[in-house]
């Protein structure tokens, strides 16, 4: 369990510090998907909302742990995740096209199970 929390603890600080997005963005995405579930929640209902938000969860973390294998736990490149050495220091440069299409997949797999479902 300790070493699941730690493995979380580095996630969480990678996220946090790391500069593929500008730091404003990280911010106004929080809003942004914030804004989308209320109001799906208010134009669709709270079961078609619970069932969107748990896949698009789910399906993200997916992304998440292939891009965290992949990469060895950014820091190394792969695919479109690109990492550069400067002066001793492992920083990660560019994440892009492939990352952002699989997120926008998952949204269009939530969005029509979601509908389907119920």
């Amino acid at each position: 369990m300790i070493k699941l929390i730690n493995e979380i603890k580095y996630d969480l600080n990678f996220i946090r510090t790391h500069t593929l997005q500008p730091q404003w963005y990280k911010v106004f995405k929080v809003f942004m998907i914030l804004a989308f579930i209320i109001g799906y929640y208010f134009v669709l209902g709270l079961l078609k909302t619970i069932i969107f938000f748990t896949l698009f969860f789910v399906l993200s973390f997916i992304v998440h742990m292939v891009y965290r294998v992949k990469t060895n736990r950014f820091s190394r490149s792969w695919l479109d995740f690109v990492i550069v050495e400067e002066e001793n220091q492992i920083r990660a440069e560019s994440i892009g096209r492939f990352y952002y299409m699989a997120i926008i997949l998952n949204i269009i797999i939530s969005l029509l199970i979601g509908q389907v479902l119920i």
